[in-house]
């Protein structure tokens, strides 16, 4: 059952988690606002999967994390964040690093709560809840009646994830949890459902997906079901490991290439297309101009390449005065080697269509210029090259090539025939990379850094 929000805007259960979720939230690997206190929560909903009153309870919580404004920045009213809280009389040590803490005093005193899907049990709940297609409270779970969901596949929680948090069940399922959510549409549903409809095999059709409605306001995306690609490899991964056993992977890059523009054609296909004129790249110029003198502030390392980065997008700002215009359409919008399985059979896939998280979910869902994913592509070979012990610029300029030249062979154009695009997309890429690594991996700086100057030659084409 949903549990009633008390008007003083919290409920008697997150008023006794409250203390321990606020020294518990900030360790996550997934929690996007490291650096600040949480001061407080309000419940957007809270449903009660299996009442506490047996060997285990479980809670879906939909909590919105409130957090001192960063310094100049605008007033947020809080990101909202999906848990699944398991409780128990006491945890066993297999369940040791899932604690959350011991509970006080409210409806839970006494009992030990933890993040539940380090447990197969909680996480079984889940896929039978879609199996079947339950509602619970405003929990709606959903499957494509056309796929089958068998029971008794045993959860295994997996824990490479950065931003979100995804269970393999058996070797025949993955769910993947969005863990800091926003109501509306989301591209990681919407665009896998509408290539499955288009017949692309190059993204894992959904089975199953999970969303939320409140009492008021748009539904939540929470979570999506789809076919586990057993023995798949990690494009990341993979490319790493080829590297350093000193193999050529142009191969890979162009079966990458065209798997890229499979998906591009049928996105294209599916879902609507757009012409990108004078005033519309009149403002997309603006956007990169804006983030590049954001970043020149931020990392003074940038300010010697400014003028040669800026000429990137005065460049394309050119063309579209004198009439040019482009087509966008939907796109990945984040891809990059992680974003790719090689199934053992040697078939690529993509995945992950969420876009970049931080970025406003409607920003995620504009059509933008195909090119748009290609350069983060490129960006992606060219860290995988210097990743390695010592750079390999010659490995990741066959990546490159191969990659284009795959692409071209499905999409009938080569991203290269248009360099003054391609050049601002990957310069705007790189721009947020350098800020990125400064923030968060200074020893990484270099990699983008090395882009940045090649980006920044006044000779670039």
């Amino acid at each position: 059952m949903a549990e009633t929000v008390t008007s003083s805007g919290t409920t008697p259960l997150l008023a006794s988690l409250d203390p321990l979720l606020r020294a518990w939230l900030p360790r996550q690997r997934w929690f996007a606002g490291k650096g600040r206190p949480v001061t407080g929560f309000t419940p957007v909903a809270v449903t009660e999967l299996l009442p506490p009153g047996g060997r285990l309870g479980l809670y879906h919580l939909l909590l919105r994390v409130h957090q001192p404004d960063a310094p100049g920045a605008p007033p947020h009213p809080g990101d909202c964040y999906q848990l699944l809280i398991g409780v128990r009389e006491a945890l066993p040590p297999r369940l040791a690093p899932a604690l959350i803490g011991h509970v006080e005093e409210g409806p839970l005193a006494g009992h030990t709560v933890y993040e539940a899907l380090h447990d197969p049990r909680p996480a079984e709940v889940l896929l039978e809840a879609l199996r079947t297609r339950d509602r619970i409270g405003g929990l709606c779970f959903e499957r494509d009646p056309q796929q089958e969901i068998r029971s008794g596949l045993v959860a295994r929680l997996m824990t490479a994830e950065q931003s979100n948090s995804s269970v393999v069940y058996g070797d025949t399922f993955i769910l993947k949890l969005l863990r800091r959510v926003v109501p509306g549409v989301n591209p990681d549903l919407e665009i896998p459902l509408a290539l499955a409809r288009e017949g692309c095999a190059r993204v894992p059709a959904p089975t199953g997906w999970l969303t939320a409605e409140p009492a008021a306001g748009e539904p939540y995306v929470l979570a999506v079901l789809q076919p586990y690609v057993s023995g798949a490899s990690d494009g990341w991964e993979l490319a790493l490991r080829e590297l350093a056993k000193g193999e050529d992977f142009a191969a890979e890059a162009r079966a990458l290439g065209r798997a890229t523009a499979e998906v591009h054609t049928a996105l294209a296909r599916a879902l609507p297309t757009v012409t990108l004129g004078h005033p519309q790249l009149e403002l997309l110029v603006g956007g990169m101009t804006e983030r590049l003198a954001a970043a020149v502030q931020a990392v003074p390392a940038l300010r010697p390449y400014e003028r040669g980065l800026h000429s990137a997008y005065e460049a394309l700002a050119g063309l579209a005065a004198e009439g040019r215009s482009w087509t966008a359409q939907r796109v990945h919008g984040d891809l990059h080697l992680g974003q790719c399985l090689r199934s053992p059979s040697g078939q690529w896939s993509l995945i992950d269509f969420e876009g970049e998280p931080a970025r406003p979910l409607a920003e995620r869902r504009m059509p933008q210029p195909p090119v748009r994913d290609i350069a983060g592509m490129l960006r992606s070979f060219d860290y995988a090259a210097r990743s390695a012990t010592g750079p390999h610029p010659a490995w990741a300029h066959a990546c490159r090539s191969a990659y284009c030249s795959g692409y071209a062979e499905v999409a009938g154009r080569d991203p290269r025939t248009d360099p003054v695009l391609l050049r601002a997309y990957e310069t705007d890429k790189a721009v947020y990379e350098v800020v990125y690594e400064a923030r968060h991996r200074p020893d990484w700086l270099p990699v983008p850094l090395s882009a940045i100057r090649r980006l920044a030659a006044s000779d670039q084409t």
